[in-house]
């Protein structure tokens, strides 16, 4: 028999398979760090820095305040149990999962072994970066740069030895060995990845069943689109077939949930066997654009009636909610977004827009304001100001005052209440 699921009962399912449902650490250690991976998978990367960079706030999100410099030395260190993919788009991924991605390595290698591919085209220039960094060892980009052989002839171009690195590194020959700043260190992946890992063999169908797997577990409740979407698998028929493998040995079981409907007929719909269903979600986060719980459009619609695009590429007169608007969940609803901007120089966190969206509750703006000040207080941030642009703005200012007068929360108002 079907299971029938309410739409509450699938967002909660869903929050906590994410870690939502579990109060937050006192103190963050690497432990902690490492237990909220292993219930992502994938760490998604972002260069935007407008508040904070992406891949920090997932922790937030889930841990409170923790010192930065921590996901730095657990990703980042030459010792590191992590390195760098396109798992979903550019991600940290457990360094063990390397072999996992082999498929997609060899499918870009694939599509790239044509005699006028981009890479047959540059023959010279990969086989330079490779012999570069197989003599130095690992390199950043501006390491290559200063030592281009301009004098071999009209070959060589800037640009396309930044293309060889990255179709060098979605092909597996070469990885990310780490970062300076935010600027990527390469080297051969020999040198990189160990290789009693690099070594081991796993077939492209028995990958895809592991990451269908993978992907289940971290979702909770999800349709076909949403386990194909978590690892960005477009080969649909082999998630359709590791579903249905999951399904014979009971790691998946059939459900449907009421509202998840397209053409008017239920969804297909799966629920992994040790997810959780709790009583109620106590959370407040502020998430990132490329936090799982949202990033597959379709999934934050259907689970949380949020219509979600960013605007970084919109005109500015044309946004609708900000440049960087993050979603905002309290309990087990995304009740707002805000659009956040952390201002160094005045050591101010900018609420530059605010808005409701269609599960907020009387309430809901305390729960946000706490949760803006301790973005504020994690960010190292002395104070909280909130602009006018948005409808709420009013409430969410009215929160962080307590009701009364407050040094440290300001209120600016644009020149104009809303975009033109």
């Amino acid at each position: 028999m079907t299971e029938t699921l309410s739409p509450t009962q699938a967002r909660r399912i869903a929050l906590a398979a994410q870690g939502f449902s579990r109060a937050r650490p006192g103190s963050v250690s690497a432990r902690q760090v490492h237990r909220v991976m292993d219930r992502l998978g994938v760490l998604q990367i972002d260069s935007v820095n407008v508040f904070a960079r992406s891949h920090y706030l997932p922790l937030f999100s889930r841990l409170g305040v923790y010192e930065p410099a921590l996901l730095d030395r657990v990703f980042l260190s030459r010792t590191t149990h992590y390195v760098e993919y396109l798992a979903h788009e550019a991600t940290f991924i457990p360094i063990e999962d390397w072999p996992l991605w082999r498929f997609r390595m060899e499918d870009f290698r694939r599509r790239w072994a044509g005699e006028d591919s981009w890479m047959s085209s540059n023959a010279r220039t990969v086989q330079w970066v490779q012999d570069e960094l197989r003599a130095r060892g690992p390199l950043r980009p501006a390491d290559l740069r200063a030592d281009a052989p301009r004098e071999r002839g009209t070959w060589w171009d800037w640009d396309e030895v930044k293309l060889a690195l990255e179709h060098l590194w979605r092909t597996g020959d070469v990885a990310v060995s780490g970062r300076r700043g935010f600027e990527r260190t390469y080297a051969l992946a020999e040198h990189v990845i160990p290789d009693d890992i690099r070594s081991q063999q796993i077939s492209r169908s028995d990958a895809i069943l592991e990451l269908t797997r993978r992907a289940a577990r971290s979702s909770g409740v999800a349709t076909q689109s949403d386990l194909a979407d978590y690892y960005r698998i477009r080969d649909r028929a082999a998630v359709a077939r590791s579903i249905a493998e999951l399904v014979d040995t009971g790691e998946l079981q059939s459900v449907q949930v009421r509202g998840w409907e397209r053409g008017g007929r239920p969804l297909p719909a799966w629920r992994h066997r040790d997810a959780v269903l709790p009583r109620k979600i106590e959370a407040a986060a502020v998430l990132t654009p490329f936090d799982p719980v949202v990033w597959f459009r379709e999934r934050a619609l259907r689970v949380f009636d949020l219509d979600y695009r960013i605007e970084i590429y919109v005109p500015a007169e044309k946004r609708r909610y900000g440049y960087y608007s993050l979603p905002v969940l309290v309990g087990d609803r995304i009740v707002a977004r805000v659009d956040l901007k952390a201002d160094r120089a005045t050591s101010t966190l900018q609420v530059q827009s605010a808005w409701w969206e269609p599960q907020a509750r009387p309430g809901d703006a305390e729960r946000i304001a706490a949760e803006l000040t301790l973005a504020a207080t994690w960010q190292g941030l002395e104070h909280v100001s909130v602009s006018g642009w948005g409808d709420a703005t009013e409430a969410l200012h009215t929160a962080l005052r307590g009701g009364g007068p407050d040094p440290s929360v300001r209120r600016h108002v644009h020149a104009r209440e809303h975009p033109a």
